[in-house]
């Protein structure tokens, strides 16, 4: 045998220092410190992660109109290793997307040109809506019937029954003035029924936007809405000074938190899936605010982000737990502890309008 072939303890094995059964013990604690190393590595790349994450971001720090900076403003996709790679219309105005439950590569953006629609995963585009309805702030699939596709309109709601061919207003119920619709979430538990949150309040359609009541009157917009992936009668909400809140019947009635400041908006607020009493709410002036106990007390968490921190959007990765913020026009960061440490995670110059989690069984 060569002696680049040899085994590790057999150089050992030639000194006369070494007892011949000490050779052997040495080996085992190398093969044994081998395995450990492999089973550390294993350990802290954890369990494969069982969502997708889409973020619609704008990339603009620096950039004026006429520069020569190329920036990627969309939609991006995080790679495997957790990197954020661009894909679909280089636009810098894209707040919203969802997908098609029957089919992963139809995906819906709401845009600053209107509600664009893909058939092959962002490949194409077209736009669905008319001159008439631009800058939709939100869009949204009824899993339960997917051929509808509900949108939030800046002067109300259109509902498209056709997959984004068509799309007429839903509006009876909405008032004249005040109907501005920020953001609309539609009821997982069954088809037709969804809510809107509008600048003078949140409303509820239980008939595909057939017709829409006021379930809460705020003074100024509703400026997020989301469902409990624990328990689908426990809807939060935040507003623009009205603080944020909670309903634990469906929606149909709402209480405001205790603890969560008013002052100042807040932009939106996030479940964490792995803890049903962990919430984030992402705002300008507070940060990062959390709840670890089902909104009995809050704390903000700003320790480690940006001075001044202005955090666009907050969101939760429901395989981890690992709490994103999205810092105006610097960063997106992650925290692995609810918070208690920032890190940054991508997306240098960013504005981050929406954290889009897609369970992978969907894809």
């Amino acid at each position: 045998m060569s002696n680049r072939a040899r085994p590790a303890y057999a150089s050992l094995r030639s000194s006369p220092l070494v007892p011949t059964n000490a050779l052997f013990l040495m080996a085992r604690i190398k093969i044994c410190l081998a395995l450990l190393v492999l089973l550390t590595g294993v350990s802290r790349a954890g369990p494969a992660r069982q969502h997708e994450l889409y973020v619609c971001a704008t990339i603009s720090r620096n950039y004026v109109v006429g520069s020569k900076l190329t920036t990627l403003s969309g939609l991006y996709h995080r790679a495997p290793d957790g990197s954020y790679v661009h894909f679909g219309v280089n636009f810098p105005g894209i707040f919203s997307l969802a997908m098609d439950p029957r089919d992963p590569r139809v995906l819906y953006v709401a845009s600053l040109n209107g509600a664009l629609c893909s058939r092959d995963g962002g490949e194409t585009w077209r736009i669905g809506t008319s001159w008439d309805m631009t800058e939709p702030k939100d869009i949204s699939v009824d899993p339960h019937a997917p051929d509808h596709v509900y949108l939030a309109l800046p002067d109300g709601i259109a509902v498209s029954p056709d997959r984004g061919a068509t799309w007429p207003r839903r509006e009876n119920g909405l008032p004249e003035r005040g109907k501005y619709t920020q953001v609309l979430k539609v009821d997982r538990t069954r088809a037709g029924r969804a809510l809107a949150g509008c600048e003078s309040g949140i409303y509820l359609t239980e008939n595909t936007a057939q017709s829409w009541r006021q379930v809460f009157s705020t003074r100024t917009t509703i400026t997020d809405l989301r469902q409990s992936p624990h328990d689908p009668q426990h809807w939060l909400a935040t507003t623009q000074s009205d603080g944020a809140l909670q309903s634990q019947d469906g929606g149909l009635t709402w209480t405001r938190f205790e603890g969560v400041p008013s002052a100042e908006a807040l932009y939106n607020v996030a479940f964490d899936a792995a803890n049903a009493r962990r919430f984030a709410i992402g705002s300008w002036t507070y940060g990062v605010l959390v709840t670890e106990d089902g909104g009995a007390t809050w704390h903000e968490r700003n320790a480690g982000l940006p001075d001044g921190h202005c955090v666009f959007r907050v969101g939760i990765d429901p395989d981890d737990g690992r709490l994103y913020a999205a810092v105006y026009k610097e960063a997106l960061f992650e925290s692995r502890d609810f918070g208690r440490t920032w890190q940054k995670a991508g997306l240098e110059g960013s504005t981050v309008y929406n954290f889009v989690f897609v369970p992978k069984a969907a894809q």
